[in-house]
Formats: C-alpha cells, sequence, structure tokens
C-alpha cells in the first residue's frame, strides 16, 4: 500500500473520530447538562454549544464520507464500510429531525424528543462500535500496530460513560448531604454535653450554694443561742 494511501486513510479515521467518537457524545453530555439547568442564560447557552457540537460533526462526517468516496474502493463487501454508510444516512435525518423541532407543549413535542433522542443514542453508540471496525480494518490493510490508538480511543469512551452515568446520580449525591466531597452531618437525637469550661464552673457552683446554706444554718443556730440566754 502507498503512503498517500495510508496517509488518507490515517485522516478518514480522525475525521470520524473526531465525529463520532468525540463531538457526538460531547453534544449528548451537553444537552442533558441543559435539562437540569436552572438558570435561562446557562440554558441557552448549553443549547447552543449542543447545536454548534452536533452541527461540525456532521461536517466532519461528510468530509470523511467524502474522502472515502474519492480515495477508497467501496465495494461494501466489509462490515465498517456497510455501517458507515448506514450511519451516514442516519445523521443526515438526525440532523433534518433536529431542525425540525417544534416548540416546547405543542402537538408533537413528544414524539419527537422520543424519535430525536433514540436516534441520536444509537448513532452515537453504533459511530464508536464502527471505529473499532475501522481501527481493525486499518490494522489488517496497512499491517500496523493500532493497540496505542484503540487504548487512547478506549480510555475516553471510559470518561464520557463515566461522567454520563455521574450526571444521573448527581442529584441524589447532593439530596444525601454530600457536596464536593463535604459530608454533611446528620442531625443526631443523642443530646451534646456540655463544654468543659461550663462542666467546671457547674461543678464549683454545687460546692458554694453547699456552703452558703451551712453557713445560713449556723447563722440562725448562733441567734437562736444567743435568743435563749438574754431570756
Amino acid at each position: 500500500m502507498s503512503h498517500q494511501m495510508t496517509s488518507e486513510m490515517t485522516v478518514h479515521g480522525l475525521l470520524l473520530w473526531a465525529s463520532m467518537g468525540l463531538l457526538m457524545p460531547l453534544g449528548i453530555l451537553t444537552i442533558r447538562m441543559s435539562n437540569r439547568e436552572k438558570c435561562r442564560r446557562w440554558f441557552k447557552l448549553l443549547f447552543y454549544m449542543h447545536v454548534i457540537l452536533q452541527t461540525v460533526s456532521v461536517l466532519l462526517a461528510t468530509a470523511g464520507a467524502v474522502l472515502s468516496i474519492k480515495s477508497f474502493e467501496n465495494s461494501f463487501n466489509n462490515h465498517h464500510q456497510r455501517i458507515g454508510l448506514a450511519l451516514y444516512a442516519a445523521i443526515l435525518l438526525q440532523a433534518f429531525i433536529g431542525f425540525r423541532r417544534p416548540h416546547r407543549k405543542s402537538k408533537g413535542r413528544s414524539l419527537w424528543y422520543f424519535a430525536h433522542w433514540v436516534l441520536g443514542t444509537t448513532i452515537s453508540l453504533v459511530g464508536i462500535f464502527n471505529i473499532y471496525t475501522g481501527l481493525e480494518a486499518f490494522h489488517k490493510r496497512t499491517s500496523r500496530s493500532t493497540r496505542l490508538w484503540t487504548i487512547l480511543f478506549t480510555a475516553q469512551i471510559f470518561f464520557m460513560a463515566f461522567f454520563y452515568l455521574f450526571q444521573d446520580k448527581w442529584d441524589y449525591i447532593k439530596k444525601q448531604g454530600i457536596v464536593l466531597g463535604n459530608e454533611a452531618i446528620a442531625p443526631s437525637d443523642q443530646t451534646i454535653p456540655p463544654p468543659r469550661e461550663n462542666q467546671k464552673e457547674s461543678l464549683n457552683f454545687e460546692p458554694s450554694t453547699k456552703s452558703n446554706s451551712l453557713g445560713s444554718y449556723f447563722s440562725k443556730s448562733n441567734a437562736l443561742k444567743k435568743l435563749f440566754q438574754i431570756t
């Protein structure tokens, strides 16, 4: 295989990696963050970030598809090419559905949301799978090792999957009283003992009261004795 063909295959792989392996999952994470955002300003910012990420993703996927049609033999006799063709058609359909978004509380909004969510999630998952098949195809065609690229891509997907799951648990974690690693102390039914200084004061106070009572007792007895002597 010529050096030019190898370079074009590398560029094709990087374009689709950036498109379906990075920007599309980031777009999904961004729109999920906006669903929990109460500030309208941040909601709009996250929404437009989602639109920009998905638009750039479609453009990169289109560039990768054009490069594949122009430079490669597209006999569609392997899984990578067949899945890639189906994915590109689904990406165009998803983009069309996204721009046809109905207004909130309008008729058909729920159906649109369900279709947009299912199709977008499916494209992202199948796209990630097809990147692995592309790495395998690149290894077979060029006899070059793709182990490092596979490890890096797997680490990236693992981090994104962790963040995706963490988004669902964040509200639950906050309700448990844990915010950014600081554990909130739950109220206890046990009475809190007073500080030592207060204990010392209370201990010192009790003997003084006892001594005062004894003093008053002896003073009263002396007064009675004097009264009896006078009488």
